[in-house]
């Protein structure tokens, strides 16, 4: 009996000794701590950019000598190069912008007068354009419309079928312009894009020294260009 009442007792004493240690490492778990929020780096349109851009056009011209009748049309086609100078400003995901555009231009064609034995020659050697912008944006993908006003440098010239010049003009011409633009943000501040534009001139009165009776010409410009162009400012904004 006292031999039973003292192993009882030292059990308990085992159970009471043991009974904190169990509870210290039921207590003792690892703390992790949670993990930070996700930041998203999101392409950033806003801010002035300079860029250079390069292509090809051809203005549709029409020769119409006035009283008389119509001589003819002709394509003026050829290569273009030029710079650009803007600045954008970005709300959410919309983009808008003005820039100011100049490019040297050879657009060269010419037709065999239906009238007259002589042949027509039109040259557009330059021109600027001078527009707003309103684009949608995915990221560092721009898509934008534009919209303003033109002015082109333009060259006419009379010639005997033979080849000899009989008679020339040059002249300076206001028009407007629309297009459109897709750009891709390929780097930190650079971006590259493509663009078409149609430039509408209105109906143009010329009078050539020597002759006797004025040429009304219309001209209309189609043109792509691929553009490239570096914008200040930092490129991306981080965004929660």
């Amino acid at each position: 009996m006292k031999k039973n009442l003292l192993l009882a007792a030292v059990s308990l004493i085992a159970l009471s000794a043991a009974a904190p240690a169990v509870a210290a490492d039921l207590a003792a778990r690892p703390y992790t701590k949670a993990p930070p929020a996700a930041i998203a780096a999101v392409y950033d349109w806003s801010g002035f950019y300079i860029g250079i851009n390069g292509g090809g056009g051809s203005a549709r011209t029409t020769w119409d000598f006035v009283g008389v009748g119509r001589e003819g049309s002709h394509d003026a086609t050829g290569g273009t190069v030029g710079g650009q100078i803007g600045y954008r400003w970005q709300s959410g995901q919309f983009v808008f912008g003005v820039e100011g555009q100049g490019n040297w231009a050879d657009f060269t064609g010419d037709n065999v007068s239906a009238l007259f034995a002589t042949r027509n020659r039109t040259k557009i050697d330059s021109f600027g354009l001078i527009t707003g912008q309103v684009g949608y944006a995915w990221n560092n993908v721009l898509l934008y419309v534009k919209g303003g006003a033109a002015v082109v440098g333009d060259k006419y010239e009379i010639y005997g079928l033979g080849g000899p010049l009989l008679a020339s003009s040059s002249d300076t011409r206001w028009g407007g312009t629309v297009g459109a633009g897709l750009e891709f943000g390929f780097a930190p501040n650079w971006s590259v894009g493509v663009e078409y534009n149609h430039i509408f001139l209105a109906d143009k009165d010329v009078t050539f020294a020597g002759f006797a009776g004025t040429e009304r010409i219309r001209q209309d410009v189609d043109m792509g260009l691929v553009r490239l162009n570096y914008k200040f400012g930092g490129p991306m904004v981080a965004r929660y």
